[in-house]
C-alpha cells in the first residue's frame, strides 16, 4: 500500500539514528519541525511554508532551517523518517532558500564572471587568500583566548568539524581525471587513510573530550548561532550541485590553504593553557597534513579542473571568495561578542552542555 506515491511500510519504519530535532528560531523553522515531527509518512505539504524571521538570509531562522534541510542528507534527525530527505515539497523549500541563499553571497562577493584565467587560477587563488584582511581569530586564541574561549570555539567548530570532509566528498563522483585523483588524494588523508582513530572527525571528538565536552554529533546545535550555520550551509550547498562542483572545489582548495597557520596558533594557544595530548592532536595533524594538501588542493585540483573545464573557472573563485567572505563574518563574530564580555554562542556555555 501507498501514500502519496511512498510505500508505507509501518509509522516509525526508516526512523532516524541522528540528533535530535532543534528548538526553532522562527516560523520557518517552526513548521519544518512541526512538519518533520508528524508520526506518518512522508506527504507533501497542504499550505505553503511561511517565510522565515525578518532578519533575513543570514538571520536564525533561516539559516537553522537551510542546515536542517541538508542535514537530511547527512545523517538526519532521530525519530524522523530517512525518507524525507527526497520528499518533494521539502526539496523544492530548499530551492527557495538555496535560491535567495545564493543571491545574497553573490551580492557580497561580486565580480569576475568570465575573465578567470584558467591556467593561472591557482596564482588567483593564492592572491585572493593573501589579500584577505579579516579578523585575526586564530592569533587572538594563540595568544590570549581563555580556557571558556577555546571551549565556545569548539563547539561552533563541531557543527562541521564532527562531519569533516563530508560536504566536499560529494564533488568526487562530479570530477574526471587528474582533478578528481587529487581531490581524493586529499580527502583520503581527512578520512584517517584507512585508520579509524585518525579520521579528523574523531580527532576532533577526541579534543571535545579534552575540553570536558559533549563530542555527539549535533549535541550542540541549540547553542551554535546563524553566522556559525551559515558556514556549513555554504558547503552543503555547494557540494550538493552538480552545477556548483567547481564553487565546492574553490572552497576547498582556499580550506586547506587557510588551515596550516590558524590551527598552529590554536595548537600553541592550548598548549598556552596547559592542554595535553588529546586537544593538541587535531590541530597538529592539520598543521602537518594541509601544509601537503596546499599545492595539492591549489594546482592539481583547482587549477587542473579549470583547466579541463574552463566553464567553471569563475566559480571555483567564486567558492573561494564566499568562504573567506563568511569566515570573516564568523571571526568578527566571535571576537566582537568576546571583546563585549559575552557569549559567542546562542547561550552561555555554562548551559551548553
Amino acid at each position: 500500500m501507498s501514500t502519496n506515491g511512498v510505500e508505507a511500510v509501518g509509522p516509525r519504519a526508516g526512523r532516524g539514528a541522528g540528533p535530535a530535532l532543534p528548538v526553532p528560531r522562527g516560523p520557518l523553522s517552526e513548521m519544518l519541525i512541526g512538519t518533520l515531527c508528524e508520526d506518518a509518512p512522508p506527504h507533501d505539504q497542504a499550505v505553503n511554508f511561511p517565510a522565515a524571521a525578518e532578519a533575513g538570509v543570514f538571520g536564525e531562522d533561516f539559516q537553522l532551517s537551510l542546515y536542517m534541510l541538508y542535514e537530511l542528507h547527512y545523517r538526519g534527525f532521530a525519530e524522523v523518517d530517512e525518507r524525507w530527505e527526497w520528499q518533494p515539497s521539502l526539496l523544492a523549500l530548499r530551492a527557495e532558500l538555496e535560491a535567495d541563499f545564493e543571491a545574497t553571497l553573490r551580492e557580497r562577493v561580486p565580480g569576475g564572471e568570465g575573465t578567470a584565467d584558467a591556467a593561472r587560477l591557482g596564482e588567483t587563488i593564492v592572491r585572493l587568500i593573501d589579500a584577505d584582511d579579516g579578523p585575526q581569530l586564530s592569533a587572538y586564541m594563540e595568544r590570549s583566548a581563555s580556557l571558556d574561549q577555546f571551549r565556545e570555539f569548539l563547539i561552533h567548530r563541531s557543527a562541521y568539524q564532527l562531519k569533516e570532509a563530508d560536504p566536499h566528498s560529494w564533488a568526487i563522483p562530479r570530477l574526471h581525471g587528474p582533478a578528481k585523483a587529487a581531490l581524493v588524494e586529499v580527502q583520503a588523508d581527512e578520512y584517517g587513510g584507512g585508520r579509524p582513530d585518525r579520521v579528523h572527525a574523531t580527532l576532533f571528538a577526541k579534543a571535545m573530550c579534552a575540553l570536558d565536552l559533549d563530542p555527539t554529533y549535533g549535541a550542540y546545535l541549540d547553542r551554535i548561532p546563524a553566522v556559525t550555520l551559515a558556514t556549513v550551509n555554504l558547503m552543503s550547498h555547494f557540494g550538493l550541485h552538480r552545477r556548483r562542483r567547481g564553487a565546492i572545489v574553490g572552497h576547498l582548495a582556499a580550506f586547506e590553504t587557510t588551515s596550516p597557520i590558524p590551527n598552529g596558533r590554536y595548537a600553541k594557544g592550548l598548549r598556552r593553557l596547559g592542554l595535553g595530548e588529546d586537544a593538541l592532536d587535531f590541530f597538529d595533524e592539520h598543521v602537518e597534513a594541509d601544509s601537503v594538501h596546499e599545492n595539492i588542493a591549489i594546482y592539481d585540483m583547482a587549477q587542473r579542473l579549470a583547466v579541463d573545464e574552463p566553464a567553471v573557472a569563475d566559480d571555483i573563485l567564486f567558492g573561494v571568495r564566499a568562504l573567506l567572505d563568511l569566515d570573516t563574518r564568523f571571526a568578527a563574530h566571535v571576537l566582537g561578542r568576546w571583546e563585549q564580555g559575552a557569549t559567542s554562542l546562542l547561550e552561555p556555555l555554562a548551559t551548553a552542555r
